[in-house]
C-alpha cells in the first residue's frame, strides 16, 4: 500500500496540476486531483510557483487553511463516491447535492463530516468511524 509523507502527497498535488496544464496524459488519480484542483482556482497561483507550496507552512491560526488539506479531503471524498465506501455514501452524498442544490457546495458539507470523523478518530486513537461518517453526512443533508 503507498503512503506517502507529506511532501509526496503535496508533490502529487503539484505534478497532476502541471500534467493537466501542460496536456500531457495523466493516471487516473492525476486526472481526479486535478479535476479538484480545477474547481479551486484559489489554489492555482500556489501550485503553479516555482516550489508549488511543498515546504510552505499554513496555519489557522495564522488565517491560512491548508491548501493541500483541503484537495486531499476532496480527493478523499472523491474516491468514496467512486466505490460507494462507506457504504451508503453515495446516497447520502446525493441527499447532500439535492440540500445544497450544486455538486461543489454537497462536496464542502460532506469534506466537513470527514475532517470531524477524522478528528475523532486521531483525538480517540481509533480508526475512522465509517457509520458516524455516514450519520454525520445524513444529518447534514437534514
Amino acid at each position: 500500500m503507498f503512503s506517502p509523507d507529506r511532501d509526496q502527497a503535496r508533490a502529487f498535488f503539484v505534478q497532476a496540476w502541471r500534467k493537466r496544464r501542460a496536456g500531457v496524459p495523466e493516471m487516473p488519480l492525476e486526472a481526479l486531483a486535478a479535476d479538484v484542483i480545477a474547481a479551486h482556482p484559489e489554489y492555482h497561483a500556489l501550485l503553479e510557483s516555482d516550489d508549488g507550496g511543498i515546504d510552505r507552512k499554513f496555519s489557522v491560526e495564522e488565517g491560512r487553511p491548508n491548501p493541500f488539506l483541503h484537495l486531499s479531503l476532496h480527493l478523499a471524498i472523491e474516491e468514496q463516491l467512486q466505490i460507494d465506501q462507506p457504504t451508503g455514501i453515495v446516497m447520502a452524498f446525493q441527499r447532500l447535492t439535492n440540500r445544497h442544490g450544486f455538486r461543489h457546495a454537497a462536496l464542502h458539507a460532506a469534506l466537513e463530516c470527514l475532517g470531524e470523523t477524522l478528528w475523532e478518530a486521531q483525538r480517540s486513537g481509533q480508526a475512522p468511524d465509517g457509520e458516524r461518517y455516514l450519520e454525520r453526512m445524513n444529518r447534514a443533508a437534514g
